[in-house]
């Protein structure tokens, strides 16, 4: 049903295995080691530039916090303009919340392949993945891409004595598929499993400790607005416990069930995590200065320095200003001015003067005046 999966997983895996047969030997337990090691390795490579555009599209969203929070205040009765404001804001910002999740979606069905891959390497039983095969007839078909010759070298090759597709809760029917099984006890399977159950656990719990310390670090900083309200500070503390307990206990309490190879797996791509979140936290923290730094630059460019005046306009704006200040600002006694204003006040009883009627009679008088 899910081939789509098995094939490629089982292709890089076969790819991986004859590049380290050539130093280390096909049979090599440690050629089928680094195999398992660099599968995780080459989907990590493959998903680090969509990692870094989700912690940059993480760090945008939390800078809009406080507005997503007011839509959904202002809409909360209204669902469908609650859901068209918030992707106007995400779209302004650029950010594709779906696009975020590529990098986790991505892991699982790798991790699902490679677990049938290598179960199915051992079809012996009748429990889930197991055909009921004889030990003959399971060294005799193949696994996918690998061939009979390639399934016999994976079930031969052993780590201190324990078959890499070996896993604690396996039925003890099972064990007569591996070469020399009559050594081979529960006992031994678990001293292998164990420490490298130990092991992911841990590094599961310090990778998501460090995410959430990092986090705590940029709300303290105020670079990361706080939860807005009680429900929210709930929610967000509840993920955070979740990261750095609930998921290394599912770990715990689920890896009997787990193949020696696909914990190799768990430990190579939790180192793997550890080295990239400092990368790309690191790389981000340093963009975020940088903008920061070039937004702090220019405004300083566009600040008046210290002790100059601001600069005037010059213009029609302006020189019609100065002539109307000019107008007004023309030097005058106040006493005067009073004094003015109070002799062009009629008496009481007195008709207004007016100077234009007496400019016009002025000037008739001169004309009598200059025909007579």
């Amino acid at each position: 049903m899910l081939n789509f999966i098995y094939w490629p997983i089982s292709a890089v895996l076969w790819f991986w295995h004859k590049i380290f047969a050539f130093p280390f030997g096909a049979d090599s337990a440690v050629s089928w080691i680094l195999a398992i090691i660099f599968l995780p390795f080459t989907l990590r490579i493959l998903l680090f530039k969509p990692m870094l555009n989700q912690m940059r599209s993480s760090l945008k969203m939390q800078k809009v916090a406080p507005k997503m929070q007011a839509i959904r205040e202002k809409y909360k009765n209204d669902q469908q303009k609650m859901m068209e404001e918030t992707r106007k804001v995400q779209k302004e910002m650029g950010v594709n919340p779906v696009a975020g999740c590529l990098p986790v979606l991505a892991q699982m069905p790798v991790f699902i392949g490679l677990f049938h891959v290598l179960r199915s390497f051992n079809r012996t039983g009748d429990q889930a993945g197991g055909l009921g095969l004889s030990p003959e007839e399971n060294a005799n078909i193949p696994n996918y891409i690998f061939g009979v010759d390639e399934v016999q070298s994976f079930l031969g090759a052993k780590l201190f004595g324990v078959p890499l597709s070996a896993y604690i809760s396996m039925p003890q029917e099972m064990y007569a598929a591996f070469p020399d099984s009559e050594s081979l006890s529960r006992g031994m399977i678990i001293a292998v499993a164990a420490p490298l159950i130990v092991i992911i656990v841990l590094a599961t719990h310090f990778n998501a400790r460090q995410s959430v310390e990092r986090m705590n670090r940029r709300r303290e900083s105020g670079k990361t607005a706080a939860p807005s309200n009680d429900m929210a500070a709930m929610q967000t503390q509840m993920m955070s416990k979740m990261m750095m307990w609930v998921m290394p206990g599912t770990i715990l309490f689920t890896g009997f069930i787990w193949h020696i190879g696909l914990l190799f797996y768990m430990v190579a791509n939790n180192i793997w995590t550890f080295f990239q979140q400092r990368y790309i936290f690191a790389k981000v923290d340093a963009e975020e200065e940088a903008e920061e730094a070039a937004a702090l630059e220019a405004k300083r460019a566009t600040a008046p320095k210290v002790g100059q005046k601001p600069k005037r306009n010059k213009g029609k704006g302006a020189a019609k200003a100065n002539t109307v200040g000019g107008a007004t600002a023309t030097k005058t006694d106040p006493a005067n001015a009073g004094n003015a204003g109070a002799a062009s006040k009629p008496q009481p009883g007195q008709k207004p003067q007016n100077d234009k009627g007496g400019k016009k009679k002025n000037k008739n008088k001169g004309k009598k005046g200059g025909k007579r």
